[in-house]
């Protein structure tokens, strides 16, 4: 499976890829903002986005839109540091699949993976 982390810290995304290769994911594509993130989506067809919301060029939130627009199969995870009820809602209006805080531990991140990927799996109409 392959898994693209967008966010604009190198540690952050060093973080993910170790929970990552614990679960036992090493196809791991990274993106420091939403318009290097479309390109890689344009170009590898990840199975799975990890996405930050505060960034440069294009933030998280823009960058879900934007891939909603032509995708809405492809699994989102909001990785932020944005904890308000508020900033939740908005992004799973703009249609992640998934939300984490950061910082996270290993056990919510692989956990909410996991979720994601299982709800991704099932078939349409299914809770």
């Amino acid at each position: 499976m392959k898994i693209l982390l967008v966010d604009d810290s190198r540690t952050i995304r060093n973080i993910q890829k170790n929970v990552l290769a614990q679960i036992g994911h090493t196809d791991i594509l990274e993106a420091a903002d939403g318009l290097e993130a479309l390109n890689q989506i344009a170009e590898h067809k990840p199975d799975l986005v990890l996405v930050d919301w505060n960034m440069p060029n294009m933030d998280g939130i823009t960058l879900v839109r934007k891939i909603r627009e032509t995708d809405r199969r492809l699994p989102l995870v909001m990785v932020t540091t944005e904890a308000e009820k508020s900033r939740v809602l908005e992004a799973i209006k703009a249609g992640v699949n998934n939300y984490v805080v950061k910082p996270f531990t290993a056990e919510t991140l692989s956990e909410k993976i996991t979720q994601t990927l299982a709800k991704a799996a099932a078939p349409a109409g299914a809770a």
